[in-house]
């Protein structure tokens, strides 16, 4: 039976296991991938120990982990077009990714360009179409200041890129260890921790001109005192009435597939790099979770899957 990589209850990750689950059919609207290559979130952990988006179905145990991946097709649902056995693919999943085989939404999945791994192609959906997202609602001119908290992640990676891309002047704030990688992007790196603020406000005299949080808690608060324009700061590492009560505004999400062709043609063009920055197989899809949740990761985590 196939394998894939799941949590059994609610909790911690004494939760999580390698079992053997039947191959799922694709229903209306659905196409059922042979996986080839996962990304890793930290919605993954968030998922297993209780959140739940809003909308969510009741959950029925066991639940595999993944909300993006990248594969071939092996199977189509009723009302699918455009799609045929054997495309390569990228895009949000239905079943979860860490998986010998997962069900995408055919509406949010997009044919993977040949110049495209897999293994960066599953590292798009979530985190680079966030930062798309991100950036088209701030909808900044050309020359403006953006903070981006928690620059060194997958989605904070990705948004350094685009924005820098889009001309913009970028403020990264990230652990002193992820100072090269950051710089590295084309951002001027403000080191996390006490005292972050007036760092940003040294590297940036003039001030800034919006936030894009990717952190929450106390790091939107303070991020909140750095801008006079507060519509100007959106989050997407906070709930909306935290981000609300700051005069902000939490980051809406498009998930279409005109999203992923746009971010998959910016890699082609040499615009956005995923920064797969480790990999692992789904054996060791527990590791590849730890590496995440631990929170000291930079770039992107993906779980290859042998073919």
């Amino acid at each position: 039976m196939p394998k894939a990589y799941v949590f059994t209850r609610d909790g911690g990750p004494e939760t999580e296991a390698l079992v053997d689950l039947d191959r799922p059919r694709p229903g209306p609207g659905q196409i059922l991938i042979a996986v080839r290559a996962a990304g890793v979130n930290p919605v993954d952990w968030k998922l297993r120990e209780g959140f739940r988006r809003p909308g969510d179905a009741p959950r029925v145990h066991p639940v595999v982990f993944g909300s993006e991946a990248a594969g071939v097709v092996e199977e189509t649902g009723e009302d699918v077009t455009g799609f045929a056995v054997g495309d390569e693919v990228f895009g949000n999943t239905v079943t979860g990714g860490c998986a010998q085989y997962a069900l995408l939404r055919a509406d949010v999945t997009a044919h993977k360009p040949a110049e495209v791994s897999f293994t960066e192609a599953a590292a798009l959906p979530v985190a680079a179409a966030t930062a798309h997202d991100g950036l088209r609602q701030l909808d900044l001119p050309e020359g403006a200041t953006v903070l981006i908290t928690g620059a060194g992640g997958g989605v904070g990676s990705a948004a350094v890129q685009l924005a820098r891309t889009a001309g913009l002047r970028v403020l990264g704030v990230a652990s002193a260890g992820k100072k090269g990688f950051v710089e590295s992007l084309g951002a001027v790196h403000v080191p996390s921790g006490p005292g972050w603020t007036e760092r940003a406000r040294a590297a940036a005299p003039d001030g800034v001109d919006a936030v894009f949080d990717l952190v929450g808690g106390d790091v939107l608060t303070e991020a909140a005192g750095l801008l006079t324009d507060r519509s100007k700061l959106i989050t997407a590492g906070a709930a909306a009435q935290d981000v609300e009560k700051l005069g902000g505004h939490r980051l809406v999400r498009t998930r279409t597939r005109a999203v992923l062709d746009e971010v998959a043609r910016l890699v082609v063009r040499g615009d956005l790099n995923p920064h797969v920055t480790r990999t692992f197989p789904l054996e060791r899809a527990d590791e590849a979770l730890r590496a995440v949740e631990d929170g000291h990761s930079q770039g992107k985590i993906v779980i290859e899957v042998s073919g």
